[in-house]
Parts: C-alpha cells; sequence; structure tokens
C-alpha cells in the first residue's frame, strides 16, 4: 500500500502532494471541534460570603394565659352566684356561695369541743392545786412525827409514823396523777382546736373565690344546683370557668429540624386575618423537648392583650427567626446533595468535575451555609447534579441563583 501511494505521489507531482496535506489537517481540525462540542455546558455558582436567617413559617393558636375551671371543695347547694359569662372579676373576688347546713353544725361542734376542753384544763389545773395542798399537809405531818420520835424515842408508836409516811407518799402520788391528767385535758385541747380549724377551713370553702384576675368564660351551675365535693376521683362538676386574658399565649408547633435553633427572644412577626392586624413579638418560652407523637417542639409567644381585640381560640400566621448566621459561606440550595453525607459537584480551574464533601449549617429556601469543604471563590454546578459525573470536562456557564448576585 504504501508503494502505491508514493508511486501515486511521484505520478501526480507536488499539487497532489497539497492537497493529501490539506485535508489530514482539515480532519484534525474537525476532530477537536467535535470534542468540545462533546463538553457538557454546566450551570454554575461562586461560593459567596452571605447573611443567613432562616425564618419559619406555621399558624399559631392564642390561649389565655391562665385558664381554671373552679370546683367546690365541699358538696352543697348553691345558695348564690355572683358572675355570669363574660364577667371581669379580680382576684380574691367571691364567684359563688354554698349553703352547707351540717358543715355549720360541725363547725359548732368543734366550737364546743375547744371549750369543753378549755374548762377540762381550767378543772384540772385545780385538782393539781388540791393535791398538792394535800401533799405539803401530809409531808408536813410525818416529818413532825418523825422528829418527835427522834428528839424522845418511844414517845410516838412506830405504826402512827408509818401510816403518816403513806399519806405522804399517796398524796405525792396524787400530784402526779392530777398533773398527767392536765397534761392529758391539754392535749385533748389541741385536738379540739385542729378539729375546729379543720371544720373552719371546709367552711371557707363554702366561698368560691377567684383564684386570679380575669373573664369569666363559663358557667356550669344555678341557685339551688347541688354541687359534689371536688375531689379527685368524685366526677363533680365544676362552678365555673376562669380564665386571664391581659395577656395570651401563641402556642405553635417547630418540627424537629428547627427545634435546636430556636432561642428564647428570638423575634416573630404575627399576622392574625381575622382582625387584619399585624404584631411583633418575641419567644418566650419553649418545651424544651419533643412532643412524640408528633415530632414537634411546643414554642410559646406571650402577646398583650389590654384592648381585648385578640380572643383565645383565634389562629395567626407566624413567621420566626429561627436561626442566624453572620458572614458565612454560602451556595444555592440547589447546589447540595443532602440524600445522605452532604455534597456539591466543585468545577475545578481546568473545568473538571469533582465531588466534594461539605458540611452544612442553617439553610433557607435560596441557600445553604456551607462550614468545611469549600472556599470562597469556588465554582460549584448549581442544578441538576446528577447530570454530571465526577472527572467530566465541562463548558462552565455562570448563572445567578436566588438569593445570589451573578458573577
Amino acid at each position: 500500500m504504501q508503494l502505491l501511494l508514493d508511486s501515486a505521489i511521484r505520478a501526480s507531482g507536488p499539487i497532489a502532494l497539497s492537497l493529501l496535506l490539506f485535508s489530514s489537517v482539515g480532519c484534525q481540525h474537525n476532530s477537536v471541534v467535535a470534542e468540545t462540542q462533546q463538553q457538557a455546558v454546566a450551570p454554575i455558582a461562586t461560593v459567596q460570603l452571605a447573611h443567613l436567617e432562616s425564618r419559619f413559617h406555621a399558624a399559631g393558636e392564642f390561649v389565655p394565659f391562665q385558664e381554671v375551671e373552679l370546683h367546690a371543695k365541699v358538696a352543697g347547694y348553691i345558695r348564690r352566684i355572683n358572675v355570669d359569662i363574660g364577667d371581669r372579676v379580680r382576684a380574691g373576688q367571691v364567684l359563688a356561695t354554698l349553703d352547707v347546713p351540717e358543715l355549720m353544725a360541725q363547725v359548732q361542734g368543734a366550737d364546743a369541743g375547744v371549750r369543753q376542753s378549755q374548762e377540762q384544763i381550767s378543772r384540772a389545773k385545780s385538782d393539781v392545786l388540791r393535791a398538792e395542798a394535800n401533799y405539803e399537809a401530809a409531808h408536813s405531818q410525818a416529818e413532825r412525827l418523825q422528829q418527835a420520835s427522834k428528839a424522845r424515842p418511844g414517845l410516838i408508836a412506830q405504826q402512827e409514823i408509818d401510816d403518816a409516811l403513806a399519806r405522804d407518799r399517796s398524796a405525792a402520788a396524787q400530784v402526779d396523777a392530777a398533773k398527767a391528767a392536765m397534761s392529758a385535758t391539754q392535749e385533748q385541747l389541741g385536738v379540739s382546736q385542729a378539729d375546729r380549724q379543720h371544720y373552719s377551713s371546709l367552711a371557707d370553702y363554702s366561698r368560691i373565690v377567684a383564684p386570679f384576675s380575669g373573664v369569666i368564660t363559663w358557667r356550669y351551675a344555678d341557685t339551688g344546683t347541688l354541687i359534689q365535693a371536688g375531689t379527685s376521683n368524685s366526677g363533680s362538676a365544676p362552678v365555673v370557668k376562669l380564665a386571664e386574658i391581659d395577656i395570651l399565649r401563641l402556642r405553635l408547633p417547630v418540627p424537629e429540624s428547627l427545634a435546636p435553633y430556636v432561642r428564647l427572644g428570638d423575634p416573630a412577626t404575627i399576622r392574625v386575618d381575622s382582625i387584619d392586624k399585624s404584631l411583633q413579638g418575641k419567644v418566650t418560652r419553649t418545651a424544651g423537648a419533643l412532643d412524640t407523637s408528633t415530632r414537634t417542639m411546643q414554642v410559646e409567644i406571650d402577646v398583650p392583650n389590654k384592648d381585648r381585640q385578640l380572643t383565645p381560640g383565634m389562629y395567626a400566621e407566624v413567621a420566626l427567626n429561627v436561626a442566624h448566621a453572620g458572614d458565612s459561606l454560602t451556595v444555592p440550595t440547589q447546589a447540595v446533595d443532602q440524600t445522605g453525607t452532604p455534597y456539591v459537584l466543585l468545577v475545578n480551574t481546568a473545568n473538571r468535575v469533582e465531588k466534594r464533601p461539605v458540611r452544612t449549617g442553617i439553610s433557607t429556601s435560596t441557600q445553604v451555609e456551607i462550614l468545611s469543604g469549600l472556599s470562597q471563590g469556588d465554582r460549584v454546578i448549581a442544578l441538576n447534579l446528577a447530570s454530571y459525573q465526577p472527572g467530566e470536562v465541562v463548558t462552565p456557564k455562570q448563572t445567578t441563583s436566588p438569593g445570589q448576585e451573578a458573577q
């Protein structure tokens, strides 16, 4: 073959040689152009420094700051009920009074028991004084007989001396017994006083008073209604329901992914469509734990309600700034694959694709914070990561992603 080609060149002359060389160069040029055309165009974004705020939107519900159903401590009939729904009451105000005749009788009986114990103490004191007087007389007589017997032996019969000593000891024992009886009577007085205090306290419970200032939101009983004692196992009905609404709690659930970032004092924007009003607030308290059934954490915002425009049970849309980052490295959200270990597709200086693992921080709807793995100015593929493979040479094309300026 080579011999035939050489022969053709010698036969055709220099013109044929020039045409052959031109054809060879043209083929090489077409090969380079084809290779360039096969390179995929990759939309890229540049790693930038930015300030991020992650905002969370959720529906919250207003509930009273405090709310309680008031029960009766003792059983009885409603003698008088002083309030109705919508009434504003102050702390300590009497809301209802019960008629409990048997309880008043028990109070009177306890008072009588105290008086009886006091009288018994007075009588016991008199018994102690009498016993002490008898003891002094018997003791003095016994001492005189003993002294006379020592002064003139045989003057006094020994039997008489023994009888005097026995009376002396008996009188001493009577003193001890009188003192013991008085002590027991004093103890009984303490029991009687405790009973009186018990029944007096129960009598105080016949008046149902407001534990705090608020509004009566429901009334369960009327005059003459029989109310059972509000013990834990009696199933008794309440008398009224009281709510404090001058300040309300706005409760909203925060999902598990954002719960670690919520801090006390985080600002929130509150929109109440039912009254066409926008408010500003701050996170007042958090549950500090997730509800295992919903995988959310309860967050509360205290909202002043002096003008009472807000009503418990209203809903509000809340925009909560749950996370903040200062000047941080950021990339578009679509540039990070977070299905497993987060990674990006980096386009190096040779326009070759590299798979680069990264560690992410907070994220917004458009941007993700990069804590490690990238440097400012790096180029990453911004869209459709599944369309590119590591090692592939691409044609980078700068794109403008949401939250980033075009370079």
